[in-house]
């Protein structure tokens, strides 16, 4: 998938299936990538990641689609 770049492109959003923790039920990761001044960053670090279950990464789906719905999009 092409990531997702949001606040003038100082940050990059990637969203994968992390195959090498198949064996984990948190397999579906959110990699959070800035590129900005530390003094300007949303996040600690420069990169970050976040793993997710089926049923957590399909929540944060769902609401992202009702979100976009209501906003008529």
């Amino acid at each position: 998938m092409k990531p997702i770049l949001l606040l003038d492109e100082t940050l990059k959003v990637e969203v994968f299936y992390a195959c090498e923790d198949h064996d984990l039920e948190d397999n579906i990761c959110l990699k959070l990538t800035e590129d900005c001044a530390e003094s300007e960053r949303l996040l600690r670090n420069e990169e970050s990641h976040l793993y997710l279950t089926a049923p957590q990464a399909r929540a944060f789906a769902e609401a992202l689609l009702a979100a976009v719905e209501k906003s008529g999009g």
